[in-house]
């Protein structure tokens, strides 16, 4: 484990790390509540919450009960509603979040791949960085403990967007038309990557490499890259 350092947020680091941290859950509308919650010290309601979110009240209250349960937000005190009811308040379990930012010692080896792999041919690096990823992917699935799992292709691609999320990606599963993606909103592989973008095939074999292991054979594309100015990445997957 390398070594860490402690630190408190700015706003847009907790924006960055609230998207980390959610994004197992595989839903923005999660994340933006987390947010809103965050905001509000004094604690949110499910009618609250569902009125800012343009969300009925049913499914505004099953995100904030899921993230109760992940240990994000503490359930408060009940209180009346105006109808009589009782109505749970939810409140951020801390309102100072931080979080621990590994040193990243691996930027050497990450900017030495690069340039070994500029000495190759572009269709040579390709090939050589996505097959680093694809094994490097079978072995996250393996420490993962999911191989007699029995993990339909979609629940299969969430645990491959949980696993690259843990490994700093900030990933999470998503259709588009009849498309499934997963979606990167964070690149560890950081300036090295966009020095030599060819990097990118790196992320590409992991998803490659996991979903094999979990599901079975896939095809794998990457659509867009943060490397190549693209706001985030996205690797398509196809049966």
């Amino acid at each position: 484990m390398d070594a860490v350092n402690s630190k408190t947020l700015t706003a847009t680091e907790f924006s960055s790390a609230v998207t980390a941290i959610t994004a197992a859950f595989g839903d923005k509308t999660r994340r933006d509540i987390y947010l809103f919650a965050h905001e509000n010290l004094v604690g949110i309601t499910a009618t609250q919450t569902a009125k800012e979110f343009n969300l009925h009240p049913n499914v505004a209250r099953h995100h904030l009960d899921k993230l109760a349960a992940g240990g994000y937000l503490d359930v408060g005190k009940k209180s009346e509603s105006k109808a009589g009811r009782p109505s749970k308040t939810y409140i951020c379990a801390d309102t100072e979040i931080h979080l621990d930012l590994p040193i990243r010692h691996q930027d050497v080896l990450v900017t030495l791949l690069g340039k070994a792999l500029s000495l190759l041919s572009s269709d040579q690096a390709e090939t050589l960085a996505e097959e680093v990823g694809l094994e490097y992917g079978k072995t996250m699935a393996n420490s993962l403990g999911y191989k007699e799992s029995g993990y339909s292709f979609r629940q299969s691609l969430h645990a491959v967007a949980e696993a690259l999320t843990a490994h700093g990606f900030a990933a999470h599963a998503k259709q588009f038309g009849g498309e499934l993606q997963i979606i990167s909103e964070h690149c560890p592989f950081g300036d090295s990557a966009v020095k030599h973008p060819v990097i990118c095939a790196v992320d590409r074999g992991m998803v490659k490499g996991m979903l094999g292991s979990l599901y079975g054979k896939t095809k794998t594309e990457t659509s867009s890259s943060l490397a190549k100015g693209d706001k985030i990445c996205v690797t398509s997957v196809a049966l």
